[in-house]
């Protein structure tokens, strides 16, 4: 007579090759954040084209990127709760429905408002589900492979990005501009239904809040074929959790590294967002011509992609927050480089690529050790909340580039202080990991 037996449901998942439903699982969730990507860029490549269509000045355009940007943060704080009482597969397929529908009603609008109101409600469905997405894949890797399985699932955003500027060029001079906001809301409404059919929800999610034992073990009878799962039942370490969820990020063994991933995305995201918002600008002011500024800084984005897959794989193999680091004090002295480099093409390139590898890809890292650093019970909350502090730093970053040229600096002092947030952000990286290793340090004593 077989007997009952307990098991882990993160042990069994380490124990064995990925399978189908893993590679399915995170193929899906590549497709939601590249189509998150696509309608994220959309509004920046199409904005000339609606400038010129209502005969709008460029400051009258800022509103629309900054309703973007503070619905990605307001998305991004109210749904990561929300996942983490109600699970990751139906949020995810709330927020893809909610930027999808709001991304289509955007091509429709009639005057800048209705624009400004719709870009809002399009970014909350879109900070949604870039953390949920991050959330689900890694509570589906194993753990040695897991921080290269986010990371590369999470270039999928960069990928939709890139689509979402040469859609553009195709489709804005025979379609008009409505037509990139139309192809951004058909996509995830098509995306949709596939999700329902065949995304599965997160197993931990299930097992720690006791719902549907039956299709847990479906989903982890097609990841270990092999075992004999039929009178098993299944558990994980940590319990579900009542109350707010976000209170969960300030218990005692996780209130530090809470607030230093908070300081380290708002630190990663400021230098993102004003490189890529600004690097064209003050590049050409140097002389260069405005086509060869913009195709130095998409080196920056190639250098992200590439960062993010090969840090991936560092941080699978050696301590995460030592990488995390030593790699955005490598960005600090990149970004340096690049306003010194002016002069020198080909040393402008290396810098410009060297500094999105550093601190795009060191971001997409952070957000593969968000998802390792919490328990399942608060894992959707930390993740989106850890991103929605950081669409603080975006916002400021995306202005700050423009302050520092109306004060007239130089571009050698205007990189090398653009360099002092990702320092701090490679020390909070640090401290993190230092913070770990002595809480390490306290269970083990406290266990003898």
């Amino acid at each position: 007579m077989t007997t009952s037996r307990t098991i882990d449901v993160q042990k069994l998942i380490n124990a064995h090759k990925l399978s189908a439903t893993q590679f399915v699982t995170l193929l899906l969730c590549f497709l939601i954040v590249a189509v998150d990507g696509f309608d994220t860029a959309a509004i920046g490549f199409i904005a000339p084209a609606i400038r010129a269509e209502w005969g709008l000045t460029p400051a009258s355009l800022a509103p629309v990127f900054g309703a973007g940007l503070f619905g990605l943060m307001a998305g991004a704080l109210l749904f990561g709760p929300l996942a983490d009482r109600h699970g990751r597969k139906l949020i995810l397929m709330v927020c893809v429905g909610f930027f999808g529908l709001a991304c289509l009603a955007s091509a429709y609008s009639t005057s800048l408002n209705m624009l400004i109101v719709l870009r809002f409600l399009t970014g909350l469905g879109l900070g949604g589900a870039m953390p949920n997405s991050v959330t689900l894949s890694s509570e589906y890797a194993p753990e040695k492979h897991r921080s290269v399985m986010v990371t590369t699932m999470f270039c999928g955003f960069t990928l939709g990005s890139a689509l979402g500027g040469v859609a553009a060029a195709h489709i804005v001079a025979d379609f008009g501009w409505r037509a990139v906001l139309v192809l951004g809301g058909v996509m995830p409404l098509v995306l949709l239904p596939v999700l329902a059919a065949v995304l599965p929800e997160s197993v931990r999610y299930l097992v720690m809040n006791g719902l549907k034992a039956g299709q847990v073990k479906r989903v982890l009878q097609r990841i270990a074929p092999r075992e004999d799962l039929s009178r098993a039942t299944f558990t994980v370490p940590e319990k579900a959790q009542t109350g707010f969820p976000v209170k969960h990020l300030f218990d005692a063994e996780l209130r530090r590294g809470t607030l230093f991933l908070w300081l380290a995305f708002f630190m990663s995201l400021l230098v993102i967002y004003l490189l890529s918002s600004w690097l064209p600008t003050l590049i050409s002011s140097t002389g260069m011509t405005l086509k060869n500024a913009s195709l130095v800084t998409a080196m920056f984005q190639v250098g992200g992609t590439v960062g993010a897959i090969a840090l991936g794989q560092l941080m699978d193999r050696f301590n995460p927050q030592r990488v995390l680091g030593v790699t955005y004090a490598l960005a600090a002295a990149f970004t340096a480089l690049i306003g010194t480099s002016t002069g020198n093409t080909a040393l402008l390139v290396l810098a410009v690529f060297g500094a999105g590898f550093c601190v795009s890809g060191a971001q997409v890292g952070a957000n593969a050790l968000s998802a390792a650093f919490y328990p399942t019970a608060s894992r959707a909350t930390g993740v989106s909340w850890a991103s929605g502090i950081g669409r603080i730093g975006s916002v400021l970053g995306s202005m700050a580039g423009g302050w520092m040229l109306a004060l007239g600096w130089g571009l050698p002092v205007v990189f090398a202080l653009v360099g002092i947030p990702a320092v701090v952000a490679g020390l909070s990286m640090l401290a993190m990991g230092r913070t770990e290793r002595l809480n390490v340090t306290l269970k083990v004593q406290a266990a003898h």
